[in-house]
């Protein structure tokens, strides 16, 4: 509550900052979401580790990411006697932030295969606690979680055998990161223009030359990148998929030069560089050629970590808010109890509920798929659902974070209260591993080209048909009819022409996106209801399906194309 310090004749009013309290125990819908999905003993084992968590999380990691926050890293180009060293340093907290996510298994977990088709799920709840106390450690987790399965996918024998046990140690002293160097100066998603060259020497080894503009993780001992091997032809079929150590055995830089690192919007903490290669050895991850397809898996687990930390943001973003509700007095009453204000907060709930809905589908399929498990239905559902998530759930962090920023007033402007950084953080989660136009046109590619309409309509019309006479059986029905009519729609959309399909695919992205999600969302209702866990699941679920499923655009002639041409302002 709100208290007063005396000085001089009259209390000074001071305001009582909002506080965290166990972030797993303050999350209703995470727990209850992991006690759905799990089987009972999978669960009782592993809530022990997720309530650890959650208390760390609301205090000494939440300590460590304010001060790592508080001491961004910086570029020490030259050592005292003039020597290039391009060391990086960064903050104390930083390390031990490292320290920890080694200690729990942050990147270890899908790989120790202990838990079987479970492994993702349980590690995707530890990152939805860590995350927001990591100061966007995650970044570095996300890159090795990926490059590991990249190399046990592509890499040589040997290649794997020497790197993928450093990248999934438990250990903090063993334990490598991995880098993820593809944005160049040319270009960004579109790899294809990638203009780094990589050159076999006369000892057999390969080097690399050119210039990586935006390189995350600048502090990892290794990292992957394309270049394209001399004299192969230009475009992204000439492009190859190497692995790249930061240092040599002397522990010298390997051939790197660090230009500068990014004065971000964001994730300050996280040392992010442009980088110069200037023959720094390299190996092929695998045979030559074939990098942009060797780097998919690397993309598509990077994306499933963003779909999660926006989740974890967007929780953390609501606890704070409601703590601070029930503290701030506004005319005469706490916000707490202002019809307006809960309101609010409810919309950002159901959205909350939903993204996490959708990430731990997608979460599940992915863990079946790892360890086998899965159908081709269920393969095809997460191809589609792995773009879907990113893309959905990046774009409810930023406007969960504004609008919850516009409930703390003036405070959630100010620096000082460590309120703004949500927003600015946020904002990195709809650009970083493609952008919404980007990834909505490869939803449009995974329509077109790996047929997964039908496989996933038949899994959740199925699904949602299970639900007919449970508490949300309304609801599943509209949702199963919605796909029915999204399904045939798009089936039209098919024979239209490419430009056209094109001008319509965020807004079909954005609609399979919150159909997917609903799928989930009844299920967690239905379970709830069920369980006698109050209604909160059911009127998210029905609060989304009622108005948060956008109907797809009519469709479009080529009229069309010329009047958005007219109304950018980019025609001609």
């Amino acid at each position: 509550m709100p208290t007063s310090e005396s000085s001089g004749p009259r209390a000074e009013f001071l305001q009582d900052p909002p506080r965290l309290a166990n972030t797993f125990e303050a999350d209703a819908a995470l727990r209850e979401t992991l006690e759905r999905l799990l089987p009972p003993a999978v669960h009782a084992r592993l809530e022990p580790e997720w309530r650890d968590l959650g208390a760390a999380a609301a205090g000494p990691l939440a300590e460590l990411a304010r001060a790592a926050e508080a001491d961004p890293p910086r570029l020490v180009p030259f050592d005292a006697w003039g020597r290039r060293i391009d060391e990086v340093v960064v903050a104390p907290a930083w390390r031990e932030l490292h320290r920890e996510a080694a200690r729990r298994g942050l990147a270890a977990i899908p790989y120790e295969r202990d838990l079987g088709p479970w492994a993702r799920v349980h590690q995707f709840a530890l990152l939805a606690l860590y995350g927001p106390s990591s100061a966007v450690y995650t970044c570095h987790l996300a890159m090795t979680d990926g490059a590991a399965r990249t190399l046990l996918e592509h890499a040589a024998a040997d290649l794997a055998r020497r790197v993928v046990p450093r990248l999934t140690s438990r250990d903090p002293d063993a334990l490598w990161t991995s880098g993820q160097w593809m944005t160049e100066r040319a270009g960004g998603s579109d790899v294809s223009r990638t203009e780094t060259v990589a050159r076999r020497e006369g000892d057999g080894r390969w080097r690399l030359w050119g210039t990586k503009w935006f390189t995350s993780a600048v502090t990892s001992e290794v990292a992957l990148t394309l270049a394209r091997p001399q004299g192969a032809p230009e475009g992204s079929a000439g492009l190859s998929l190497f692995l790249v150590h930061q240092r040599d055995e002397q522990g010298a830089r390997n051939g790197i030069r660090i230009l500068r690192l990014k004065d971000k919007l964001g994730t300050r903490a996280l040392p992010t560089a442009e980088l110069a290669l200037e023959g720094a050895v390299a190996e092929p991850v695998g045979e030559l050629g074939r990098g942009v397809k060797k780097i998919t898996p690397l993309l598509n687990i990077t994306r499933m970590h963003n779909a999660i930390s926006a989740c974890g943001m967007m929780a953390r973003v609501l606890q704070l808010l409601r703590d601070y509700a029930r503290r701030r007095m506004v005319f005469g009453a706490t916000l707490a109890d202002k019809p307006l204000h809960r309101e609010t907060v409810a919309g950002l709930q159901v959205e909350y509920e939903a993204a996490l809905a959708l990430t731990f589908d997608a979460a599940r399929l992915l863990g079946h798929t790892e360890a086998g498990e899965a159908s081709e239905e269920e393969r095809a559902t997460l191809r589609l659902l792995t773009p879907l998530a990113k893309l959905m759930t990046a774009r409810q962090a930023v406007a969960v974070a504004s609008e919850g920023l516009e409930g703390f007033g003036g405070a959630g402007y100010v620096e000082d209260t460590g309120l703004p950084v949500w927003l600015r953080d946020a904002q990195v989660l709809p650009i970083w591993e493609g952008t919404t136009n980007v990834l909505s046109l490869d939803v449009l590619r995974a329509l077109a080209r790996d047929g997964v309409l039908e496989p996933w309509a038949r899994q959740a019309t199925r699904r949602l048909d299970a639900l007919s006479s449970s508490a949300i059986g309304t609801a599943a029905g509209q949702v199963s009819a919605r796909i029915v009519e999204v399904s045939a729609a798009l089936r039209e959309w098919g024979t239209a022409s490419p430009a056209v399909a094109e001008s319509a695919a965020r807004r079909i992205a954005l609609t399979l996106a919150a159909l997917s999600a609903a799928v989930p969302l009844c299920e967690q209702a239905a379970w709830s209801a069920a369980s006698g866990r109050g209604r909160r699941a059911v009127l998210a679920a029905t609060r989304w399906v009622a108005g948060r499923i956008p109907p797809l655009p009519p469709s479009a002639a080529e009229g069309h194309l010329a009047e958005s041409a007219i109304l950018s302002g980019l025609e001609g």
